[in-house]
């Protein structure tokens, strides 16, 4: 599906290059990038489900740099991803089926109340983080909680297939109340449990052809510029200046939906 008239001007297509930029280093530094992507789309007057589907698959590339930053992470945790690969895949495929269903009309009516959720979730994401990392001792059994790991990342990867705006703080509170390992490799395994959900859902959304091509593909370009930058200064860049770019952005796209 071709994008109709969003991008008609050299200057908007500078415009949505500068917000795939911000978006990965968004996610290199602190995740959230679908809450500068998203609402970039839709002042560039495309529909909300598409908007959704082209933000999914252009900011695929801003999570590749954010795995390999945590690879010596990863690396201790190779069986635990593997067994969560099929949990993914069908989570996400069924987010993507729920979203593929869902009338515009609808899915405009719910995304005012998704992003604001995810706008609360994400802001109260330091906070969640600090509660759960007190939560268990890292270092022991490794598996305490294997059911709660399946079914928190089961339910996250349907949510991360439908929209996927906070996805991020979702599976990491997962993760924090599943497995008793460090803040650095939990952070690394939701990276690229994440990487995977994406990935699932934006080859879902390019076979079934509801992207915005002129759109993804500037994005697909941005964003990993972004990401790679993002990854390589997410220690020179104070992570409260992203997090309140990212909220506000997310309060101010939550009133303008809602009020209409």
């Amino acid at each position: 599906m071709v994008l109709s008239g969003a991008i008609d001007t050299p200057w908007r297509a500078v415009a949505l290059f500068a917000a795939g930029i911000a978006a990965g280093i968004v996610n290199g530094v602190a995740g959230g990038g679908t809450f500068i992507t998203f609402p970039t789309l839709l002042a560039l007057g495309i529909a909300p489900l598409q908007a959704n589907v082209s933000s999914t698959v252009g900011l695929v590339p801003s999570v590749l740099a954010g795995v390999r930053v945590f690879r010596r992470e990863l690396s201790k945790h190779r069986a635990t991803l593997r067994r969560l690969i099929p949990t993914c895949v069908v989570g996400s495929g069924v987010g993507t089926a729920l979203l593929l269903t869902t009338s515009e009309n609808t899915f405009a009516a719910v995304v005012p109340w998704l992003i604001g959720a995810a706008t609360a979730l994400f802001a109260a994401a330091p906070l969640i983080t600090k509660l759960l990392s007190r939560r268990h001792p890292p270092g022991s059994d490794a598996h305490a909680r294997p059911r709660t790991l399946l079914a928190g990342v089961f339910i996250g990867s349907i949510y991360g297939g439908y929209f996927g705006a906070g996805l991020g703080i979702v599976l990491f509170a997962v993760l924090a109340l599943s497995l008793r390992e460090d803040i650095l490799e939990l952070q690394g395994i939701r990276v690229a449990l994440g990487l995977l959900i994406n990935t699932v859902a934006a080859v879902v959304f390019a076979v079934r052809g509801h992207l915005a091509l002129t759109a993804v593909a500037i994005l697909l370009v941005s964003t990993f510029l972004g990401g790679w930058i993002g990854a390589h200064t997410m220690r020179k860049i104070p992570s409260a200046w992203v997090r309140a770019l990212v909220i506000s952005v997310g309060v101010v796209t939550t009133l303008r939906l809602v009020v209409g």
